[in-house]
């Protein structure tokens, strides 16, 4: 049986006799009895296990190792010490898989760059066992709330010849040898020779293919892995991660906004229903004040200011910013965070500078600036990026010439605007971020299983 069924229904197992598998976290002896902390991977919190000298094989139980799979047979009894209310009384181990004396997670404090070194072997600790799982459950309270809000579940491409962005930030596929490449007569790389005849690329996102299901569902989404090339070392960035991208048809900007606060209280709270014992863990060693923060997230309603309004807020604090805010410009790290801390939550910031914005947002009667939002949030600053996007064909076209976007590969694109178009709306939400808001972990590198960063692509 599993330690999460045995701990679900403890009462009802005192007194009979059990059988488990799993894994030694440590080992505790002494001259007549001994403990073993005991963890099989389905619940976070370990089963004490109890052997004394009325066991044959006491002394061969007492040097099992630490890291060790066994299987231990015992009667669940209630616990005579501290921090359990039950314990197992063994009355059978048996070594499945030994472990050497160097095993590197001992039962002590790790840092989490030692850990990073060995991934491999960090969700066997407390800290990444209760990260990982967080991670499970939350993409499970993602596909909740969008299937039974009626949404598709879309698996858009992860090879393309379309450039979401317009960044040229995505990674070249070929299968050319690198050493050997076939060139045309003019020394250009000959691309027709290549797989799939032309020029392709791991995509940067699932958005415009999902803006096409969306014209035919009305509400998709993307749930998968996103790579780019963004060579950046902050803690926020990674070069692989996860997105959630959904899209839905007839919906303008400030519904969209409305789907983004309502899913995000809808995960927040299926989290820390379904995980309580790994928030209370983050709550009490990684972010004090996170249980606080996460419930005023569900009770609260999230504040919604211009991009100018931000700028303005910004130029009147009376802080010495390291990069001036202006009007016309993105916001840095340092302005999301006093922008979260000011209005102490989320905060949309609407109505971005056209000019730092992709071409596919919807162009606001200003000419100047285009329907499109930024979630921040206190800790882990953009959180979900989204827009209302162009409906208008022609304004659509304009707008890809303008920022020198070939219409060729995306005339597929521009079409949805010509057959039977509509307004309609979607947003981003990085996986990897939302982890580190609901667990208070502070580096994208501590939420991603085996990070993918610049001059790190281990295991």
């Amino acid at each position: 049986m599993d330690v999460k069924d045995l701990f679900k229904e403890i009462k009802k197992f005192e007194g009979k006799d059990v059988t488990l598998e799993g894994w030694v976290r440590n080992n505790r002896n002494q001259s007549n009895f001994g403990f073993i902390d005991f963890n099989d991977g389905t619940y976070f919190q370990s089963l004490q296990l109890v052997y004394d000298k009325e066991l044959s094989d006491f002394d061969t139980i007492s040097k099992i190792h630490i890291g060790s799979a066994i299987r231990v047979k015992g009667k669940i009894i209630k616990s005579q010490g501290s921090g359990q209310t039950h314990e197992l009384k063994v009355s059978f181990i048996e070594l499945l898989g030994d472990c050497p004396e160097d095993y590197p997670i001992q039962p002590k404090r790790h840092t989490r760059e030692f850990l990073r070194e060995v991934a491999y072997l960090r969700p066997r600790t407390n800290l990444f066992n209760a990260v990982f799982r967080v991670r499970s459950v939350a993409a499970q309270a993602i596909h909740e709330y969008f299937q039974s809000n009626n949404y598709i579940y879309f698996h858009s491409p992860i090879i393309t010849a379309a450039d979401c962005e317009g960044s040229g930030q995505m990674f070249n596929v070929t299968t050319f040898d690198m050493n050997n490449l076939p060139l045309t007569e003019d020394k250009k790389v000959d691309y027709k020779k290549d797989l799939f005849g032309k020029q392709a690329y791991i995509t940067g996102s699932g958005q415009l293919h999902g803006e096409t299901y969306a014209m035919a569902y009305k509400k998709i989404y993307t749930f998968g892995p996103t790579m780019r090339t963004e060579k950046s070392n902050t803690k926020t960035h990674a070069n692989e991660f996860w997105m959630i991208e959904p899209e839905v048809a007839f919906c303008d900007l400030e519904g969209i906004m409305d789907i983004e606060e309502e899913m995000l209280k809808y995960i927040v709270k299926y989290v820390m229903d379904k995980c309580p014992l790994e928030i209370d863990f983050f709550d009490k060693f990684v972010e004090k004040g996170l249980k606080e923060k996460l419930n005023k997230v569900i009770t609260s309603s999230f504040v919604r200011i211009t991009h100018k309004e931000a700028i303005t807020l910004l130029k009147e604090a009376k802080v010495d910013f390291e990069f001036t805010p202006e009007y016309g410009q993105d916001i840095a790290k340092e302005h999301e965070k006093y922008i979260t801390e000011y209005y102490n939550g989320p905060v949309f910031i609407t109505n971005w500078p056209k000019d730092i914005k992709a071409f596919y947002m919807k162009l606001n009667d200003d000419n100047e600036t285009v329907a499109a939002v930024d979630l921040e949030v206190p800790g882990s600053g953009e959180l979900m990026g989204g827009s209302q996007r162009e409906d208008d064909y022609d304004k659509l076209v304009k707008r890809m010439k303008e920022m020198g976007i070939p219409e060729d590969n995306l005339k597929w694109y521009t079409n949805l605007r010509r057959f039977g178009g509509c307004y309609h709306s979607g947003f981003g939400l990085g996986f990897e971020r939302l982890i580190m808001y609901l667990t208070g972990i502070e580096n994208i590198r501590d939420v991603i299983p085996y990070p993918r960063t610049p001059n790190n692509c281990d295991y």
